[in-house]
């Protein structure tokens, strides 16, 4: 059995990229959310700085992520992700109690 997985990416717009970097993430919601192994995929903002959004995404598993991250829309995202805001990414496994 595999676990799933989960990432949580935040994302601050770079000066004057905030709408591309909204539109180029919104553009990512549908065809991720549609993807065999995304359990769910969500964008959010922050309220005291606009300028920062919040990939919430989770996988049923590593193939899962590794089948996300060889789409077309990840790579094109991947390709503009630089040019319009600094990302840091987390990955993470359950914890089992």
């Amino acid at each position: 059995m595999t676990n799933p997985v989960k990432i949580v990416a935040v994302l601050t717009a770079r000066p004057g990229a905030a709408d591309q970097l909204r539109t180029l993430l919104e553009g990512m919601l549908a065809p991720s959310r549609a993807e065999a192994g995304n359990l769910r995929y969500d964008l959010w903002q922050d309220q005291s700085e606009p300028t920062r959004f919040v990939l919430d995404e989770l996988y049923t598993g590593s193939d899962a992520v590794a089948a996300h991250r060889a789409t077309p829309h990840f790579q094109a995202y991947l390709a503009a992700i630089s040019d319009l805001a600094e990302r840091t990414a987390f990955v993470l496994d359950p914890v089992s109690a």
